[in-house]
């Protein structure tokens, strides 16, 4: 995740320094709690979090549970990933919807720091969810405020209650009170009140918060704060907390490139739990906030349990089995892969999905050279293909080739490659639903893969004889296949026995893509 980027980079370098030591002195645990405080307050932490959090990683770590650990090193990482999670909130806290609806939802917080787009994330994934959300403008003092929650409202295809226009016109907190009573008489079930905020901290401010509190007694008060906003972030949340008081905290925009440290004191100094964090600009980029996963992304280890989450919303199951039934059946096509794509492309940004693997925080520069637009030039190539040519890839001549080619503004090359790169996947695909072990050229066997405790006696032939291809190139690039040596799996300073992604795997999933240009 962007905001935690160097933080992240700072921690994993001082535990990959520990990796070399089988016993930890306290000179050793001093000078890792050291490089952490500096870390931290680097990461524009508050001093008194990076206090109390830097005393329990030190008191822990010089304590029994480390000393006699067969790991130390891998026991200090497990102990700042729990201390993490305490600062974090600990546990996942979820919305609190009333016995008697409506829910009525208050959004808190300074101008800017990104409530209205926020509404429209709530109310999408509420609609989702099965609710029925009103939106309620009650932002009435920055300019065109009500216009772009009626815009934000309209691409999330939630219903909003705006009677006044706006621009200093309108009570706020008769608003408010009115928006409460329109959605018991429309039968909407959770109302969300944007309410308006200012650069600073005022008076005014609070007492017309506290005023629309008070008028609609809300089930949830969020606080949503900038993740980018730095060391004023601690004095804002307190002085929302002592005027307002608010029940949970939304972290926006933590796709930025700030340090994004003073996101992880909100929640130890105010008390109140992160219930949300927006990821980026869409609507979908809403997830909720889990402390223990954000703690795993900020030591990259690796954040898998959102990524099948991801998977699944995006995934049909029933779609899933056909497809591998297809697969073993040697019946996959383009037509297949192409709706494989568009499903892929439905959980969202593929650097954001591989960012989520472990150990990934190692591969940045690759990670950025990642193109997301090869995707979109594949699909052009296949849908340039006859409804024919994109079941059975052997009617691809030379001259319908370079008619794709011109259809989907691309060379002859680029679909040549994307032939051969989807007849490879397909056989590998075959291999592996038949409970086989695929072999990736370059790469060798995919460990772990082949049937449960059995070997078979081609295998062990074929490791001994190597490739027998006529194609030269072929015939070498499968032996070196053979002879490529497994990596050992574990992450990057050893916890959690994840493998991280080689440079060659990301290479592959590129190449799959349409990457290889």
């Amino acid at each position: 995740m962007a905001t935690f980027g160097t933080l992240s980079d700072r921690l994993t370098e001082t535990f990959r320094n520990l990796r070399t030591k089988g016993k930890l002195s306290p000179a050793d645990v001093d000078g890792t709690v050291r490089e952490i405080r500096r870390a931290l307050l680097d990461a524009d932490v508050a001093l008194t979090v990076v206090k109390e959090f830097t005393a329990k990683v030190r008191e822990r770590a010089l304590g029994d549970e480390v000393s006699r650990a067969l790991n130390p090193a891998q026991q200090v990482v497990q102990i700042v990933n729990e201390e993490l999670v305490g600062i974090l909130g600990g546990e996942q806290r979820r919305l609190q919807f009333a016995k008697n609806p409506p829910t009525v939802i208050m959004l808190a917080g300074l101008q800017g720091s990104g409530k209205t787009t926020f509404a429209g994330k709530l109310a999408r994934q509420l609609e989702k969810d099965g609710h029925t959300p009103l939106l309620v403008a009650a932002d009435l003092q920055r300019p065109n405020a009500v216009n772009q929650l009626q815009v934000v409202a309209e691409r999330a295809g939630a219903a909003i209650y705006a009677p006044e226009p706006g621009n200093g016109v309108g009570d706020p907190v008769k608003v408010s009170r009115a928006g409460v009573e329109f959605a018991k008489q429309k039968q909407h079930d959770v109302v969300i009140i944007d309410t308006a905020g200012r650069l600073g901290v005022d008076a005014e401010l609070m007492k017309q918060a506290a005023d629309i509190r008070k008028a609609t007694d809300p089930d949830e008060v969020l606080f949503v704060i900038d993740a980018m906003i730095g060391q004023d972030a601690v004095n804002t949340a307190k002085a929302f907390q002592d005027g307002v008081d608010f029940t949970g905290v939304v972290l926006s925009k933590l796709d930025g490139d700030a340090r994004g440290g003073a996101a992880l004191s909100v929640a130890s100094v105010t008390g109140r739990p992160i219930i949300f964090a927006s990821t980026g600009e869409g609507l979908e980029d809403l997830e909720p906030f889990h402390p223990d996963r954000m703690a795993s992304r900020i030591l990259d280890l690796g954040d898998i349990l959102t990524l099948i989450e991801q998977a699944q919303q995006a995934f049909d199951e029933e779609e899933a089995a056909k497809v591998a039934e297809k697969f073993a059946k040697d019946q996959f096509t383009l037509e297949d892969f192409l709706e494989q794509m568009q499903q892929l492309k439905k959980m969202g940004s593929m650097k954001k999905m591989l960012g989520m693997l472990p150990g990934m925080g190692q591969m940045k520069q690759q990670l950025d050279d990642f193109d997301e637009r090869e995707i979109d030039r594949t699909e052009a190539i296949i849908r340039s293909m006859t409804p024919g040519e994109r079941q059975n890839t052997k009617l691809l001549n030379g001259s319908r080739r370079a008619r794709i080619a011109r259809g989907s503004g691309m060379t002859v090359t680029d679909v040549n490659q994307l032939v051969n790169r989807f007849e490879q996947a397909a056989k590998m695909m075959k291999t592996v639903a038949r409970g086989g072990t695929p072999n990736i050229p370059g790469m060798g066997p995919v460990p772990g893969m082949g049937r449960p405790g059995g070997s078979s006696k081609r295998g062990k032939q074929a490791k001994k004889s190597g490739s027998r291809s006529g194609n030269p190139a072929k015939r070498a690039a499968e032996n070196a296949g053979l002879a490529a040596p497994q990596q050992p799996t574990g992450s990057g300073f050893g916890l959690g026995g994840q493998k991280a992604p080689s440079e060659a795997d990301l290479a592959e999933i590129q190449k799959l893509f349409g990457g290889g240009r």
